[in-house]
C-alpha cells in the first residue's frame, strides 16, 4: 500500500534592511539570530519576504529622511512592515506617515521585535522538524565571514549638547565581561580574523556595574575596558594566528592609556577611534565635552613613542551654534599638531531633542560648506602625506574581497591595512595576488604606491 509522503511546511521567510551605524547592525544580526533559532528563512529581496524588518536610524535629521524613505519602498514593494531602530522612538511620526506599518519598536527592543514578527508572519511548528534536535547554526551576520562587530554596551551617560542617543539608547548598561569573552571566543572559532570592539563609549565599559568581576579560563577579571582588551589579545583563530581586535568610540580617559603597551606587543591592533568632535575650548565646552585639547596633543605624542604604528582616527563637527572663524582656525591648527590618521567631517544639523538646537548664533550655511571644505582639504592633505610615508615599508593587511583574473590572468584584491577600518577608512589595493588567497587571509605587502586615502601593493612571498 503506498504511503503518501509528508509535506512538511515551508518556513516563513524575513527580509531586513538595516540602516545607522555598526551598533545598529549589530541589533539586527541579533534579531535575525533569533528569528532563525525560530524556524523563519532569510530573504534577500522584498518579493521573497513574508514581513520586511527595516532597523532605522535617528540620529540625524538627514538619517531620519533616509529611515523613512526605507520603509516607504518596504511598503511599496512589500507591503508587510515592521519598524525598529533608534527611530521607533518616534513611532507616532512613523504612523502618521505610514499607518500600514505592522508595529513599530524602539532601539534594542529584541523581544518586542520577534513578537511582532511572530504575530505577522507566525512560524512553522512541525512535530517532524521542531522535536528532533537542531545543530547550532551558529548566529547570522550581516557582516563578511572574516570580521565581526563586538557589542560591548549599550546606551551612554554623556549628555553632548548635540547628541541625543541617551534618550534613544538610555543610559551605560553594559554587557557581562564573561559574556562578550564567550561570544569573541565563539566568533574567531567560526572564522572572524578580526573583531571590532563598539559600542556609544567604549571607554566607560563597566562603569555602571562598578567594574565588578567575572570569572573567565579560571582567572577573575573586571568589567573593565582594559581587561577587555588583555583577554582579547591572548585569543587565537584555529589557524594559531592573533585576531586584529579594534577599539572603536573610545573617549580620551586617562586609563586609555594603558592598552597602548598591548598595541606595542601585538596584542591590539594599533587602531584607535576617539570621537574628539572639535578642538577650540569655546566650541567643546558648548558641546558640553572635556575641554582638554592641549593634554591630548602630548598624549599622541606618548602613545607614538610606545606604539609608533599607531593610527588614530576620529570626526569633528563643523558650524556648530557660536563657532565662530577663530574656533575654526583653531582646530586646524590643532589638526596640523595632532597629524591624525583618519578624519571625517560632519556640517551641524539640529536634531530634534538636542540642547545645541537652543543655542545662539547659529552659523550660516553657506559657512558651514565652505568650512566642510576647508577641513576636509586639511585632513586630505594629511593624509596623503602619512600614506606616502608608507610607501616602500611592508606592512600587515588583511583581505576584504579577491577579484577574477584578467585578459593576461592576472588577480588583484582589495585589502585594509591596520589603519584601516572596513567600511568608514582606506583600503590596500593589491595587483598580482596568488590564485589561492581568500577573503580573510593576512598578508605581508610592499606597499608600491599611495594617493590621499588609500594605498597600493603588492603581497611579498613567504621567506
Amino acid at each position: 500500500m503506498a504511503t503518501t509522503p509528508i509535506i512538511l511546511p515551508e518556513a516563513p521567510k524575513v527580509g531586513m534592511v538595516s540602516l545607522g551605524c555598526p551598533k545598529a547592525l549589530v541589533d539586527s544580526e541579533r534579531i535575525l539570530t533569533r528569528l532563525r533559532a525560530d524556524g523563519y528563512a532569510m530573504s534577500a529581496d522584498y518579493a521573497g519576504a513574508d514581513v520586511v524588518l527595516v532597523n532605522t536610524c535617528g540620529f540625524l535629521d538627514s538619517a531620519k529622511e533616509e529611515s523613512l524613505a526605507a520603509i516607504g519602498e518596504a511598503i511599496a514593494e512589500n507591503g508587510r512592515v515592521i519598524v525598529t531602530g533608534c527611530m521607533g522612538n518616534e513611532a507616532d511620526v512613523i504612523r502618521a506617515k505610514f499607518p500600514s506599518v505592522l508595529a513599530v519598536t524602539g532601539a534594542h527592543q529584541y523581544e518586542a521585535v520577534v513578537e511582532a514578527v511572530h504575530e505577522a508572519a507566525p512560524p512553522s511548528i512541525s512535530p517532524y522538524v521542531d522535536l528532533i534536535p537542531q545543530a547550532d547554526p551558529g548566529d547570522v551576520k550581516l557582516t563578511p565571514r572574516h570580521y565581526s562587530y563586538l557589542k560591548i554596551s549599550e546606551g551612554c551617560n554623556h549628555a553632548c549638547a548635540f547628541c541625543i542617543i541617551p534618550s534613544l539608547r538610555g543610559k551605560l548598561a553594559s554587557r557581562r565581561i564573561d559574556a562578550v569573552l564567550r561570544e569573541a571566543e565563539k566568533l574567531v572559532a567560526a572564522g572572524t580574523r578580526e573583531l571590532l570592539v563598539i559600542s556609544q563609549d567604549t571607554s566607560a565599559y563597566g562603569v555602571d556595574v562598578r567594574h565588578e568581576t567575572r570569572t573567565w579560563k579560571g582567572r577573575e577579571v573586571r568589567t573593565h575596558m582594559t581587561d577587555l582588551a588583555r583577554e582579547l589579545g591572548q585569543l587565537k583563530t584555529p589557524d594559531g594566528h592573533t585576531p586584529w581586535v579594534r577599539l572603536h568610540y573610545v573617549y580620551p580617559y586617562p586609563h586609555v592609556d594603558a592598552v597602548i603597551p598591548l598595541m606595542a606587543e601585538g596584542l591590539l591592533t594599533p587602531y584607535l577611534d576617539i570621537p574628539f568632535q572639535h578642538a577650540s575650548p569655546n566650541v567643546l565646552r558648548a558641546m558640553k565635552r572635556p575641554a582638554n585639547e592641549a593634554k591630548v596633543l602630548e598624549r599622541l605624542k606618548a602613545w607614538r613613542a610606545i606604539c609608533p604604528d599607531i593610527a588614530v582616527r576620529s570626526s569633528f563637527v563643523v558650524g556648530f551654534p557660536g563657532e565662530t572663524e577663530a574656533d575654526f582656525k583653531y582646530l586646524l591648527d590643532w589638526l596640523d599638531e595632532a597629524q591624525l590618521d583618519r578624519v571625517g567631517a560632519f556640517r551641524f544639523e539640529p536634531v530634534a531633542g538636542a540642547a545645541a538646537n537652543d543655542l545662539p548664533d547659529p552659523v550660516p550655511e553657506e559657512v558651514k560648506e565652505e568650512r566642510y571644505a576647508r577641513i576636509m582639504a586639511k585632513t586630505e592633505a594629511i593624509s596623503a602625506a602619512k600614506l606616502a610615508a608608507k610607501v616602500g615599508r611592508t606592512i600587515p593587511v588583511i583581505i576584504d574581497e579577491v577579484g577574477e583574473p584578467d585578459e593576461d590572468g592576472d588577480i588583484g584584491a582589495t585589502a585594509r591595512s591596520q589603519a584601516d577600518a572596513p567600511e568608514i577608512d582606506g583600503a590596500v589595493y593589491l595587483r598580482n595576488v596568488p590564485a589561492d588567497l581568500k577573503a580573510g587571509d593576512f598578508a605581508e605587502v610592499l606597499v608600491e604606491d599611495a594617493d590621499a586615502h588609500d594605498l597600493y601593493g603588492v603581497i611579498r612571498p613567504a621567506s
